[in-house]
């Protein structure tokens, strides 16, 4: 899935940030790095916070436009990190 450079929030929010003739994101490539851990490390993962049911729509929402345009995609790590809300002065997430 092509990803185009309008999609991304930040661009949208702050366009007059970025110049109109951006190329583009590079193209989808494989992974280009690792991470070396410690032997015998056991993954850490932690259990997810409580979330309200509006605040846990919300996330499925933003994941599921993320999945959508392609920025994410499901894992199955043994790695994890809960996610935290943070809302903004208007109230919104």
């Amino acid at each position: 899935m092509e990803k185009r450079i309008e999609d991304i929030p930040v661009v949208k929010e702050f366009p007059d940030v970025f110049p109109e003739d951006l190329p583009g994101l590079p193209p989808i490539r494989q992974v280009e790095f690792q991470i070396d851990l410690i032997p015998e490390a056991a993954p850490i993962a932690r259990a997810p916070y409580r979330l309200a049911p509006s605040e846990m729509q919300e996330l499925s929402n933003q994941l599921q436009e993320l999945i959508d345009q392609g920025f994410i995609r499901p894992s199955t790590s043994p790695w994890g990190a809960p996610v935290l809300f943070v809302k903004k002065k208007d109230e919104s997430f």
